[in-house]
């Protein structure tokens, strides 16, 4: 052969290289990282956007659609609540799931590279409620998703991938049960998607550790432990001792809270205005610095535009004009001056409230210095957490408050008319995120039978979760408590 001849020879051959080159690139990147804009119907009205729209948490803390599918098929023995197997999937989480929808309101889904779930905002906040057991659920954006157990999520996804199950030949053997994958997607599941999902969520264990401490109750549907959940994801401070649970709050109304009048946002007044509260807490959903910053501070603004407008929700079933009538008046005497006066959406001192102070002891000055610069590095701006140790609660707005139980920050009193109570009348044990509406003594169905075997039991002895404090109104006469209750249902 001519060297004419191996020249080009040697041409063609390294024609081809490049191009198989560039065509396995061009592949790798369409079916690893090109991203695909979600459905229009995503995006066709504010409220479903909520519910369903992507806040880019796909990037660094999704899942691939067909693991997240699967798993409750090869591991429904790790869906765990108070310690008993739950069946029926994600939805025995107590997730609100719409009839007809593919998803949970919060769980979002989109293609970067390949299909991935996410969470946004509505995973903490879409509340449901229903007026008999045999009632279709009703839900509400914006409100506490008090029937959420995002902790026993969290510790599913943890559980499933330190499994030894969790393999490609297993999970590829499912997946291959339920769907088509092409030739190129089955290869990178296999060798990729599956060993790298593994890895980053053992990667979460660590983080997750004091989830996991024995000598921590859990947080129950409804409840997570927020400041914690802060310094050990954002600052990734060592763990300590300190447990705060709370109520996950509602997020309607937010124009109520401005921040030149002295009103502060998290339960503690550790956040200085809800445009901070809402970049924070989608930076923990995010898990990390977001991949388009311009795209992320976006959605913030839209967020921080639509909770801000967003009505409280009307008290849905029939209420008693005249008790509630006399209830204002009860009200005003009684309440008005902490829940609509100038102390209003500001912290007050522990002492005055007496209610449980495991939130407080969760945050400190130091750690919201050190959150403040974390955000600050990924080059994003806002008000940011507030740079003083924490005196007390926020006397809260009580807009929606009928909505809103269990009561108190930590979610310890299950109705308005048991918070009206001493605390030593008040239930010491009961089940929270049953979702049927107890229309006398305003709040969630905590008690019966179906209450206990669907909700997690909240005892009051626990660490984190007294009842005790906020005494206000309790010496009033069970007739003047009842139309107070009936008052705040209009509020």
């Amino acid at each position: 052969m001519s060297i004419h001849s191996c020249r080009n020879w040697f041409r063609v051959i390294g024609i081809l290289i490049i191009v198989t080159l560039v065509a396995g690139a061009l592949i790798g990147y369409d079916r690893g990282f090109r991203e695909q804009p979600q459905p229009a119907w995503v995006t066709a009205d504010f409220e479903t956007r909520f519910k369903y729209g992507s806040i880019g948490a796909e990037h660094d803390a999704g899942i691939p659609y067909w693991i997240f599918y699967v798993l409750p098929r090869v591991f429904p023995e790790k869906l765990t609540q108070d310690g008993k197997i739950l069946p029926g999937g994600y939805a025995a989480l107590g997730v609100p799931w719409e009839q007809g929808q593919e998803l949970p309101a919060g769980f979002t889904k989109k293609t970067i590279g390949f299909p991935r779930v996410g969470n946004n905002c509505a995973v903490c906040h879409t509340t449901s409620y229903r007026e008999s057991p045999d009632a279709n659920p009703v839900f509400v954006v914006g409100g506490p998703a008090h029937t959420t157990n995002v902790e026993a999520f969290f510790r599913y996804l943890i559980d499933c991938a330190k499994d030894p199950r969790f393999n490609a030949d297993i999970l590829m053997a499912e997946i291959n049960r339920v769907t088509e994958l092409d030739f190129i997607d089955k290869l990178l599941y296999r060798f990729f998607v599956i060993p790298i999902t593994k890895k980053r969520l053992l990667e979460r264990e660590q983080q997750f550790a004091w989830i996991y401490r024995p000598d921590f109750p859990d947080w129950g549907r409804g409840r997570d432990d927020a400041m914690n959940l802060t310094k050990y994801f954002m600052i990734r401070a060592p763990m300590d001792d300190t447990f705060g649970p709370t109520d996950m709050p509602s997020v309607w109304n937010l124009k109520k809270y401005v921040w030149d009048k002295g009103h502060r946002m998290n339960y503690a007044g550790d956040s200085n205005d809800a445009y901070s509260v809402i970049m924070d807490s989608a930076l923990g959903l995010l898990g990390a610095a977001p991949a388009n910053k311009e795209d992320f501070v976006a959605q913030v603004q839209w967020l921080h535009s639509y909770l801000s407008e967003l009505p409280p929700p009307k008290y849905p079933f029939a209420i008693d004009a005249a008790r509630a009538e006399a209830g204002k008046a009860l009200f005003d005497a009684n309440c008005a001056s902490c829940h609509a006066s100038e102390l209003t959406g500001r912290p007050l001192p522990l002492a005055e409230v007496g209610t449980d102070r495991g939130r407080l002891d969760s945050w400190n000055k130091g750690a919201a210095i050190k959150a403040n610069q974390v955000v600050k590095e990924m080059g994003l701006e806002r008000r940011g957490l507030v740079e003083a140790d924490l005196i007390g609660y926020i006397a809260p707005f009580l807009d929606g408050i009928w909505l809103k139980a269990p009561y108190l920050h930590n979610g310890s009193v299950p109705t308005l008319r048991d918070l009206l109570e001493p605390v030593a009348q008040r239930p010491a044990v009961f089940w929270r995120g049953y979702d049927v509406y107890d229309q006398t003594r305003g709040g969630f169905v905590t008690d019966t039978p179906a209450a206990q075997r669907v909700g997690t039991k909240l005892d009051t002895s626990s660490k984190g979760g007294s009842n005790q404090g906020h005494e206000f109104g309790t010496s009033l006469s069970a007739d003047d408590k009842d139309a107070l209750v009936e008052y705040l249902k209009t509020l």
